[in-house]
């Protein structure tokens, strides 16, 4: 396996600061920092955060959890610059001065321009982000730029045949999108490793999903490893990888810190027999359609109606994965206490354009409604 590649002597489990833990709106501080010292004690050191994550909190969150507790050389930080927030190339400054001014960590290791598709492209050529970012490189502000992307591979190839300047590309690549015809897993991370680019993966528990699936459909994985979590398989699958830089978790509690840390400090590539599991696990999850939802939250800033589509999501998911409505219901009626129902949806579309899975969710909120409301 190549090692001479941008991030080879990076740990490959990297703590994605976008889920963390809550006590009611607020990060819980506590448990973020017991979390984090246990992730840098196993020898762990890439965080990765963003501009808009948890509303601005979660850069401030690796300030004091992170930077004010750790040298700043003993770490990786990643953040990215929110691509759809630029009205006019002045905000490209202010934006970045912002990241500084949270984070309080000097300057940046990676630097992305966030959710890239094809929508965004003629935005980020007519104010200048593409140099914005290589003026960044040069004043040392940061040391490598590159982009999070969710679209088709060959919009891909053509942002890095334009911009061979970017350096790395993180990627949405999980076992059960691999082979996805909207997320193109497998296409997209060929593509940027034939511009030999190194890639970041995010999403290798597609937001939970691979984590909590039905008894009947993890019973393959627990009868060759009974102790092992479904979470460890994805994250083995995505870590198996070749040029990784590292493996991004969103983890929210301690349990599934430890679960991460113990898979990836004792990591070992997944065998042609784990393989094969893996396989027939996709193709009982494919039995079930579910919504392809993320819980990345970016639906919910500009809805009208301030309804918690990932909440309604995730309820909806239950109950078609688990059949039990009740159950369910509880689920739903607990996301949306504190906004709009499903019902309430007024079909604006503004959700649609901000989805980075490319969900038809006013398609989806109107069964939703028909099932819980």
């Amino acid at each position: 396996m190549n090692k001479n590649y941008l991030g080879a002597d990076i740990a490959k489990l990297g703590f994605g600061l976008m889920r963390l833990p809550m006590n009611g709106k607020d990060i819980d501080m506590d448990q973020t920092k017991k979390m984090a010292d246990l992730f840098m004690e196993k020898g762990f050191t890439y965080f990765d955060t963003a501009y808009v994550y948890i509303g601005g909190h979660s850069e401030v969150a690796m300030r004091e959890a992170v930077v004010k507790r750790y040298p700043r050389e003993s770490f990786q930080l990643a953040t990215k610059l929110p691509v759809w927030q630029v009205k006019e190339e002045g905000d490209l400054e202010k934006l970045f001065a912002t990241h500084l001014e949270r984070t309080g960590a000097g300057y940046f290791d990676f630097y992305l321009l966030h959710a890239l598709d094809k929508s965004r492209l003629e935005s980020l050529d007519k104010f200048k982000m593409w140099d914005f970012m290589q003026g960044l490189k040069k004043k040392g502000l940061i040391k490598h730029a590159g982009f999070s992307f969710h679209d088709k591979a060959e919009v891909l190839d053509e942002i890095l045949t334009k911009h061979p300047e970017m350096e790395f590309v993180q990627l949405q690549i999980n076992y059960l999108d691999w082979e996805d015809d909207d997320v193109q897993s497998r296409l997209c991370y060929e593509v940027a490793r034939k511009h030999n680019k190194s890639v970041i993966i995010m999403e290798p528990i597609k937001g939970g999903s691979l984590a909590g699936m039905s008894d009947e459909i993890q019973a393959p994985m627990r009868t060759v490893h009974p102790d092992k979590s479904a979470a460890s398989w994805a994250m083995r699958y995505a870590a198996s990888m070749e040029g990784i830089v590292t493996v991004l978790s969103g983890m929210s509690t301690m349990a599934q810190m430890e679960d991460n840390v113990a898979t990836m400090a004792a990591f070992s590539p997944l065998n042609a027999q784990e393989r094969q599991v893996l396989d027939t696990v996709v193709t009982k999850m494919k039995e079930t359609p579910t919504i392809p939802c993320t819980d990345c939250k970016y639906c919910i800033d500009g809805c009208p109606q301030k309804i918690n589509i990932p909440g309604a999501f995730s309820a909806m998911n239950r109950y078609k994965t688990f059949g039990n409505q009740e159950a369910a219901k509880g689920n739903y009626v607990g996301a949306i206490d504190k906004g709009g129902k499903a019902s309430d949806c007024i079909a604006c579309g503004v959700c649609e354009e901000q989805c980075p899975q490319h969900i038809k969710i006013i398609d989806e909120l109107k069964e939703v409604a028909v099932a819980f409301d």
